[in-house]
């Protein structure tokens, strides 16, 4: 490390001085992000991010019961830097059941943020997820999932899954009639698709 910094202070004294500082710039606006996933406007502050790296309990007290508060701190701490993953096992430690199930959305989250930008990144917390083996975690995961999946409110329902009508004479479903108050005749031929 003492030679790079050598280098760097003979490069900012030479004759070459500003050439220099323009290889430095560049060279430091080439290095790759650290796991980044999203823009610098939705980053975490640096702050908040090498506290919750030094004191993982910190966003559990910020919080204070707030679980959307809790899922969204954990979210852009993982968002700005994958390296904050390892912390997160050790705030689990000092989580109450209701804030593993937060900590389980915040996780998806991030890695629903990461998919597109840092697939790696993303991998990385879905792997994280598998090995906890902390059911409050998964039941967080897994409902944000299915909610994320979930058809929004007012789009059309998906077509039935077994390709029969829909309609009122269908004879899909053990109920009948007209009010579908009748037990079906479980024995009836059921229609072939077209």
């Amino acid at each position: 490390m003492s030679a790079i910094l050598l280098k760097l202070d003979s490069l900012l004294r030479g004759p070459l001085r500003t050439a220099g500082i323009v290889m430095i710039a560049a060279a430091a606006l080439a290095t790759p992000a650290r796991a980044q996933c999203v823009d610098r406007s939705e980053r975490a502050p640096p702050s908040a991010v090498s506290a919750f790296i030094s004191d993982p309990t910190v966003i559990l007290r910020l919080s204070k019961n707030d679980r959307d508060k809790l899922t969204g701190r954990l979210t852009g701490v993982l968002v700005t830097d994958i390296a904050a993953l390892d912390a997160v096992r050790d705030m689990l430690r000092e989580a109450s059941q209701a804030d593993r199930i937060a900590i389980g959305v915040g996780l998806h989250r991030a890695e629903d943020r990461c998919v597109s930008t840092k697939p790696d990144v993303a991998r990385k917390i879905s792997e994280f997820v598998n090995k906890l083996h902390d059911g409050a975690v998964l039941k967080g995961y897994f409902a944000d999932q299915d909610a994320a999946m979930a058809p929004a409110p007012g789009s059309p329902a998906p077509p039935p899954a077994n390709n029969l009508p829909a309609g009122p004479n269908s004879s899909a479903g053990l109920m009948s009639g007209e009010w579908k108050t009748e037990l079906a005749d479980p024995f009836k031929p059921v229609p072939l698709p077209e």
